[in-house]
C-alpha cells in the first residue's frame, strides 16, 4: 500500500476514517444476510412473500439514488455518508417490534436508503482523495472495508442469533449502524460545497444533468451490467438460505459469507493495481466470467462442497467486478457530477435486486431453486455478452478494451 504514504497526513487520516466507518456500516448490513429470509418465512411468509419482503430493500435505494447522488454533489459526501449510517442504525429496530409481512416489506424498503446514500457518499469520497494515477488502486484498498465487513457481520450474525435470538441480532446490527454515525461525524469533505458550486460554474460545459446521463452510452452500458449482476446478486441473498434448508445440509451460511469476503478481500488487495496497469475492461470481463461460474457451482449443487466452491467464485467476481467498475465509471465522469454517476450505475444494480426476489420467487414453484440459480448462470452470460459487446464506441473496440488491448475511450480529463 505504498501509494498511501505518498497521500498527505491529513488525506490518510481521512481515509483511515472512513474507511473504519465503512467497516462498521458494512458489518451492520450484512449481519442481517444469512437470517433474513428465514425470519421472514419464520414469521409466515411463504417463498413468494419472501422474494417480494428482500427485493423491497431495493424499492428503498431506488427511490432515494437520485436525490442522494445530487445532495453528494451539492452539499456534502459526509452528509450523504451519515444519512447512510444513520438508516442503517434505525432500521433493525423495526424489525424487532415489526412481525408481519407486509410491515417487514416497509422496513426493508426504508432499510434500503442506508445502503443508496452510503455507498453514493463514501465512493466518491474516496475518489476525491485518489490521484487519477492511482485511482484504480487506492478504490481497491478502500473497498476492502466491504469484504472485511461480509466476514465479520454474517458469521457473527449466525451465532448471535443462533445463541440469543432475532432481537439479540437485530440491536446489534443497529449498535454497528449507530457506531457508524459516530465515528462519521468525523470525517471532512476535501471539497465544499462552495468549492463544488465554483468548480461547478467553472466547468458548466462539462455539468451534465442526471437525464442526459442516462442517454450516455459510457455510463448506460455500465449501468446494464450492474443491472443484470444486481438481479443476480438479489437471486443469491432471496434464495439461498432456503435452498440450502431445502437441501437440508449441515451448513452454516454465515460461513458461505465468510468465504465470499475472505476470497474477495484476497482479489482486491491486488485488482487495483492491476486495473491501473492492465486496464479496467479485462478485469471486468474476468470478475463476470467469475459470476458464471458461482451460479453454475450453485445450480448443480448437491453438497456444502458445492455451495462454497459457488462462495469462492462469487468472492473473486465480486471483489474484481465492485472496485474495478467503480474505477470505470469514475473515469468517465467529472468530479462535480460524480454523485449524480454513482446514483445512475449503482442504481441499475438496484433495480436488479429489486426484481430478482418478487419475479423469482413466482418462478420458483415451476423451477425450482436450482432453476432460478440456472437463470442467474444466465443472466451473467447476458452481462458478459453486452460488456464485451457495448463497452466502447464501436462492437471492434469493445472488444480490444474488454480484453484489455486498448484504452478507455470514454475516459474523461478529470
Amino acid at each position: 500500500m505504498n501509494v498511501l504514504h505518498c497521500l498527505k497526513p491529513s488525506i490518510q487520516r481521512n481515509l483511515a476514517v472512513l474507511f473504519g466507518t465503512g467497516l462498521l456500516f458494512w458489518t451492520s448490513i450484512t449481519a442481517l444476510l444469512p437470517v433474513l429470509p428465514a425470519y421472514v418465512q419464520d414469521v409466515g411468509g411463504t417463498t413468494e412473500q419472501v422474494g417480494f419482503v428482500m427485493g423491497c430493500f431495493a424499492i428503498g435505494l431506488l427511490f432515494s439514488r437520485t436525490f442522494l447522488g445530487k445532495l453528494a454533489d451539492k452539499r456534502s459526501r459526509k452528509l450523504v455518508i451519515l444519512i447512510g449510517s444513520l438508516v442503517a442504525g434505525t432500521a433493525p429496530i423495526g424489525y424487532i417490534f415489526v412481525q408481519s409481512v407486509p410491515g417487514l416489506a416497509w422496513m426493508r424498503a426504508f432499510h434500503g436508503i442506508s445502503i443508496a446514500a452510503f455507498t453514493i457518499g463514501y465512493s466518491a469520497l474516496a475518489t476525491d482523495f485518489a490521484p487519477r494515477e492511482h485511482r484504480g488502486k487506492i478504490i481497491g484498498y478502500m473497498n476492502l472495508a466491504v469484504p472485511i465487513g461480509m466476514g465479520m457481520g454474517p458469521a457473527l450474525g449466525g451465532f448471535v442469533q443462533g445463541n440469543f435470538g432475532y432481537s439479540t441480532l437485530f440491536s446489534l446490527s443497529a449498535t454497528c449502524g449507530i457506531l457508524a454515525v459516530f465515528l462519521g461525524s468525523f470525517l471532512r469533505d476535501k471539497i465544499s460545497c462552495q468549492t463544488i458550486n465554483h468548480v461547478a460554474n467553472a466547468v458548466s460545459e462539462n455539468t451534465r444533468s442526471f437525464q442526459e446521463l442516462t442517454r450516455n452510452s459510457a455510463l448506460v452500458t455500465p449501468a446494464i451490467v450492474l443491472f443484470l449482476i444486481g438481479s443476480v446478486f438479489g437471486t443469491l441473498v432471496a434464495f439461498l438460505p432456503l435452498y440450502v434448508r431445502e437441501l437440508a445440509l449441515d451448513l452454516n451460511l454465515g460461513l458461505f459469507y465468510t468465504t465470499i469476503a475472505i476470497a474477495s478481500f484476497a482479489v482486491r488487495l491486488f485488482v487495483g493495481e492491476a486495473a491501473d496497469r492492465y486496464g479496467r475492461g479485462i478485469l471486468i470481463s474476468i470478475s463476470l466470467i467469475c459470476y458464471i461460474a458461482s451460479m453454475l457451482f450453485l445450480a448443480n449443487a448437491d453438497s456444502s462442497a458445492m455451495i462454497m466452491l459457488a462462495a469462492i467464485a462469487e468472492g473473486f467476481g465480486a471483489g474484481i467486478l465492485i472496485p474495478t467498475i467503480l474505477a470505470l465509471i469514475s473515469d468517465r465522469s467529472y468530479d462535480n457530477e460524480r454523485g449524480k454517476v454513482y446514483a445512475l450505475c449503482l442504481g441499475g444494480f438496484d433495480v436488479g435486486i429489486a426484481l430478482a426476489g418478487p419475479i423469482l420467487g413466482l418462478l420458483e414453484a415451476s423451477l425450482g431453486y436450482p432453476g432460478l440459480f440456472g437463470l442467474a448462470t444466465i443472466l451473467s452470460m447476458i452481462a458478459l455478452i453486452i460488456f464485451m459487446t457495448r463497452s466502447s464506441k464501436s462492437l471492434f473496440h469493445s472488444i480490444r478494451f474488454a480484453l484489455g488491448q486498448e484504452k478507455d475511450v470514454y475516459a474523461v480529463d478529470c
